[in-house]
């Protein structure tokens, strides 16, 4: 079995960051490393409760960082073939890493999406989903499987899913390093989804593992983004880049009426929110990136001649009538 590098930024919530490591002092296979990225904590709070846990590395930034940065930090420094990112506000279950890691013997998985589940777990009687992977419809947008749902039988089934989300995914680190990490620019929200374009486009392979088990305290680490104008701006711009960033040129205008659509149905939503604003400014700020995007185009496609978007488990990529009607659904 693969050996184990777990990496967690923190930058504020040091009781969440306590309830973590002790998590994973309680289940974490012996041989696993585990590292902390204090991004530039104020009087080194992190570090300080990072380092009364023996054997936790500290890596500590001398200025913010943001997510993406802090964790490919991270990466970088990790010694073992296989990192978990995990968020500061997450606790791991037992046998979470085992069932994950058998996983990596298929030499095609870059990447591990276990069921992550509502903190604590339990509510009311139901274990509620928070992501059993990630779902990319074609049209341009990422939802997190199961989200919201009841945990049922179905969700109990391993196979292929189009991503990880970052809030725990597993990750083949030279893989992870090979296709460029996290894009930094980003800073947050969106980035796992980018990642997870750039290791299809590579051939690889992401999997569900549903005996792989993470509570997620769901916003509780960076807060919620309809809260913050600047997180909402930032959200709405990363959507627009991934979609321009990775689609496949044979899908492009297919899905381009679809993605307009999808558009307009989210602006009318956050009309409705009292957040269009920062919606309209994201995706205002993307028109300046429009020839560094078709840069990146033409790398992937130069680099992936032979990328088959067919085995991508795009949701819908074909079928546009009944997608529509779907993608409508949404909203």
């Amino acid at each position: 079995m693969h050996n184990l590098s777990v990496v967690i930024p923190s930058f504020s919530r040091t009781d969440l960051l306590e309830r973590c490591l002790l998590s994973l002092r309680r289940n974490a296979p012996l041989d696993t490393e585990i590292i902390v990225v204090d991004d530039a904590s104020e009087g080194c709070s992190v570090s300080v409760v990072a380092q009364k846990f023996k054997g936790v590395r500290v890596i500590r930034a001398s200025k913010r960082l943001g997510f993406c940065k802090a964790a490919n930090l991270g990466v970088e420094a990790a010694s073992n073939e296989v990192v978990e990112l995990l968020n500061d506000d997450t606790e791991v279950c037992p046998g979470w890493a085992e069932m994950a890691l058998d996983a990596f013997e298929d030499p095609k998985v870059a990447a591990v999406a276990p069921l992550v589940l509502r903190w604590p777990g339990q509510i009311e009687g139901r274990a509620i989903i928070d992501s059993a992977g990630d779902a990319y419809f074609a049209s341009g947008i990422a939802t997190k499987r199961g989200n919201g749902q009841s945990m049922e039988e179905k969700w109990m089934v391993s196979g292929p899913v189009f991503g990880a989300s970052g809030s725990s995914a597993f990750y083949r680190r030279d893989i992870f390093l090979k296709v460029g990490s996290y894009p930094e620019y980003f800073g947050a929200y969106f980035e796992d989804v980018d990642l997870s374009f750039r290791l299809h486009w590579a051939g690889f392979d992401v999997v569900f593992q549903p005996c792989s088990k993470v509570l997620h305290r769901v916003s509780a680490s960076y807060g919620k983004p309809r809260l913050n104008r600047h997180l909402l701006e930032m959200q709405s711009l990363n959507e627009e880049r991934v979609y321009w960033r990775n689609i496949p040129n044979q899908l492009l205008w297919r899905t381009l009426p679809l993605h307009l659509l999808a558009l307009f149905a989210k602006a009318w939503r956050r009309g409705t929110e009292g957040t269009l604003l920062p919606f309209l400014m994201g995706k205002l700020s993307f028109l300046g990136e429009i020839p560094s995007i078709m840069s990146h185009r033409r790398k992937l496609q130069k680099e992936n001649p032979e990328a088959d978007p067919k085995r991508w488990c795009l949701e819908n990529s074909d079928g546009l009538d009944g997608f529509l009607s779907r993608q409508l659904a949404r909203f």
